[in-house]
């Protein structure tokens, strides 16, 4: 699922091709908003909430979610799709650039007055101008003895944090994910880390959190299950853990760096 800093980026690039502009095209292909047309309705602003997009037109807002699969494209007018149409879950057009949602996991039309429905139950975004390091590390305190690697994944504690921010953060703090958060030292430090890490990524192309931009060494343990460990040797365990959402995802760690408390 695409991260707090990857859906950033797309809120800034939809905002850069369609806020300020009148829509001349606002084709919704799905069933229970299909028949909605905002043509003719400007565009103020397109922003991400977490994991979150809201696109306001006029009084609506356009809100979607990348989920797994999803994506947004922007062509110029007139430019060939690089994906199937079929799976265009929403286009938007102005005079000189087409945007186009793929495989939105969200997609739906609410009064602006009323976004508080969608968004209301996040933790302050990690990217966001609502960003309070204090309320997120009281929201993470008051997580228990949830498993840390879980507790991180909770929007409601705060937004924008997915898998591979859950793993590298626990393994840069020295933590197993399946840590009870109670027994994590320094939560303060875990959600300064997490917003330094995010706001670090949110404007490069590649995600990194090593420091170090060769492919194969982006990530400390991310997806590096039974290779050496890139700070001692070890060899990285890849594990099924959490009920998160009602499925199990993948984590990895150090056993030798991130020592079971």
């Amino acid at each position: 699922m695409p991260e707090g800093d990857t859906v950033w980026q797309t809120a800034h690039r939809l905002d850069a091709a369609l806020a300020g502009h009148a829509l001349t095209e606002c084709d919704i292909r799905v069933p229970r908003f299909a028949t909605i047309d905002l043509s003719g309705e400007r565009v103020d602003a397109v922003i991400s909430r977490g994991k979150h997009l809201l696109t306001r037109v006029g009084e609506h807002t356009i809100h979607t979610h990348l989920k797994m699969e999803g994506t947004w494209h922007v062509y110029p007018r007139g430019a060939r799709w690089k994906r199937p149409a079929h799976q265009a879950r929403i286009v938007l057009g102005t005079e000189e650039a087409v945007a186009v949602g793929f495989s939105l996991g969200i997609t739906e039309v609410l009064a602006r007055a009323d976004e508080d429905a969608v968004v209301g139950h996040l933790g302050p975004d990690l990217l966001g101008p609502d960003w309070d390091a204090a309320v997120a590390a009281a929201n993470l305190a008051a997580a228990g003895g949830r498993p840390i690697g879980e507790a991180l994944l909770d929007q409601r504690i705060m937004a924008g944090i997915g898998n591979v921010y859950r793993n590298e953060i626990c393994f840069l703090r020295g933590v197993d994910p399946r840590t009870p958060t109670d027994r994590v030292p320094d939560l303060p430090k875990v959600v300064d880390l997490a917003h330094r890490l995010l706001q670090a990524n949110r404007s490069r192309a590649v995600r990194v959190t090593t420091g170090d931009r060769r492919p194969g060494r982006r990530d400390w343990v991310y997806g590096r299950g039974g290779k050496p460990c890139l700070r001692c040797g070890t060899l990285v365990v890849a594990a099924e853990f959490g009920a998160e959402l009602g499925r199990e995802r993948a984590i990895f760690y150090c056993p030798n760096c991130q020592p079971l408390r």
